[in-house]
């Protein structure tokens, strides 16, 4: 039976203290619904820090990176999927995942909620900037689902789950 996979996406180096606490609680609750983790793989921000939620409790973790190699992974990833894409490889994270949880924003996240709105995925959007859910929402509100806290968004990709099936 397939597993359900779960993308985690957000920014990396400019994650706020609130993204990073989103991001470990958002890995624990995936990995505890028995779903994969699905990052950009990369030892640094929500990346990192979903990572280690998941691993924490006992998950599994898959890591897109961008580079031709694993420098620079983060040490909670499992299994490792090495692209050679560079920021490419965000279109891979999205056509992978069966939900996306935005955790978070920059520019590299934008273009992740960019690509699976255009793949006509629903994105589960967790972050505080009024900018971006006016923005995302404007442009795909039947596809994009706002959430105040890291609950309401697995809560959402359950039911997303359910929807699917």
């Amino acid at each position: 039976m397939k597993k359900t996979i779960i993308g985690v996406m957000g920014p990396g180096e400019s994650a706020t203290a609130k993204d990073l606490e989103n991001a470990f609680q958002l890995g624990q609750l995936i990995a505890k619904a028995g779903w994969v983790l699905l990052t950009g793989g990369r030892n640094s921000g929500v990346m990192d820090a979903a990572n280690k939620g998941a691993k924490s409790a006992s998950g599994l973790t898959i890591g897109i990176l961008p580079g031709n190699n694993t420098n620079g992974i983060s040490e909670a990833v499992d299994i490792a999927i090495i692209t050679d894409m560079g920021n490419a490889r965000n279109n891979i994270n999205i056509l992978s995942a069966d939900a996306i949880i935005a955790c978070g924003m920059g520019t590299g996240t934008a273009s992740e909620i960019a690509l699976a709105l255009k793949a006509n995925k629903q994105v589960i959007l967790l972050n505080d900037s009024a900018a971006s859910k006016l923005f995302f929402e404007s442009i795909a509100a039947d596809r994009l689902f706002v959430v105040n806290n890291v609950n309401e968004a697995v809560d959402r990709a359950k039911q997303i789950m359910v929807d699917r099936t």
